[in-house]
């Protein structure tokens, strides 16, 4: 399940990030979006969503959000 599938408002844990690009992959680590970290969706917008990890809230488009797998 990836985050596209997420309920909003509902805490879960990064299981992997499922994807060949490792821009991608930098730059969701740069986030603090690994493995074993805790992703709620806050609320869905055109396009992706909006995501709270650790202290900070980040809007992140499907591409990143299908990569994501919780």
């Amino acid at each position: 399940m990836n985050l596209l599938d997420a309920e909003e408002e509902k805490e879960y844990i990064i299981k992997d990030i499922a994807t060949d690009d490792e821009e991608m992959e930098a730059f969701l680590f740069s986030l603090g979006c690994y493995s074993g970290e805790p992703i709620t969706v806050v609320s869905r917008v055109r396009g992706g969503c909006v995501v709270s990890i650790k202290d900070g809230r980040y809007n992140i488009d499907t591409d990143l959000a299908q990569a994501i797998s919780i």
